[in-house]
């Protein structure tokens, strides 16, 4: 039972590779349409807001570019998805490998 759940879990992590080689370009954060006059919504531009080794940033984004940033965007967090299921994955391949290793010590 053991061995057959860390090959699935083997397998799962090569499908998870598989699908980082294929992540684009990407980038972390959030894109608003901000406005200078909230209550007018006169005056509209693009910022995309991150934090990176704990610093807050905040760019402006052309409009030819909000569509491209959009995508940029959803990449970084298809790419979050695929580390965190390749760690949690890790987690339980490693549980079971010190599983497998206590039971041969007794026997």
């Amino acid at each position: 039972m053991v061995q057959k759940r860390m090959g699935q879990i083997e397998k799962a992590i090569a499908r998870i590779k598989e699908a980082l080689w294929a992540i684009g370009p990407m980038r972390p954060g959030s894109l608003t349409e901000q406005f200078k006059d909230r209550e007018n919504e006169v005056g509209a531009f693009w910022q995309i807001s991150y934090t990176r080794h704990m610093h807050s940033r905040t760019d402006y984004i052309r409009r030819e570019w909000v569509k491209t940033t959009h995508k940029q965007i959803k990449e970084y967090k298809k790419f979050k998805r695929l580390i965190d299921a390749w760690v949690t994955l890790a987690i339980e391949h490693a549980k079971l490998t010190m599983k497998i290793e206590n039971s041969k010590t007794k026997k």
